[in-house]
């Protein structure tokens, strides 16, 4: 049975996973397609409002603090190691760290970066405007596909360690 700040922490984790598997769930299925249908100019200035403001939001700290979560919680789950659900912890922890944390800062974030430094009507946005609604959104399918997973074994350590 998992400590009452284990449980505690586990159902955050799966929760916090929860609200940013259907945060990127809502970019991958209709956001970036209704961007990529409207003219560039706009969809370009509408994605760097959209990365603007972001990061002044509540996305942030959910953003860093279900990733803790996920890496405190697989840390702790090797000092739990034969206990019930800490392989699921650890893999959910894993999971959510690479296939979200890890995959933004290496793939989405600097496709962000790029596309912040294009005047939506200058020279070459076209082309990476293009290049970014592609990359990014698969990298975004990642980022969906992993948030999803961590959430679905989160609960199920949960559930084991009841």
């Amino acid at each position: 049975m998992m400590s009452l700040v284990a449980n505690i922490g586990t159902w955050a984790a799966a929760i916090g996973c929860g609200v940013m598997a259907g945060i990127y769930f809502a970019f991958s299925t209709f956001v970036m397609k209704a961007l990529a249908g409207i003219p560039r100019t706009a969809g370009i200035a509408a994605m760097q409002s959209i990365n603007e403001v972001i990061v002044s939001s509540a996305f942030l700290p959910l953003f860093f603090g279900t990733s803790l979560l996920g890496a405190g919680l697989a840390g702790w789950s090797l000092t739990q190691w034969g206990g019930p659900g800490a392989s699921l912890l650890l893999v959910g922890g894993l999971v959510y760290v690479l296939g979200m944390f890890v995959c933004t800062a290496v793939f989405n974030v600097p496709l962000n970066d790029a596309l912040a430094a294009v005047e939506p009507d200058g020279f070459g946005s076209a082309e990476l405007w293009s290049a970014y609604l592609e990359r990014w959104t698969l990298w975004n399918h990642v980022r969906t596909v992993a948030s999803a997973v961590a959430c679905g074994l989160f609960i199920a350590a949960i559930v084991a360690s009841s």
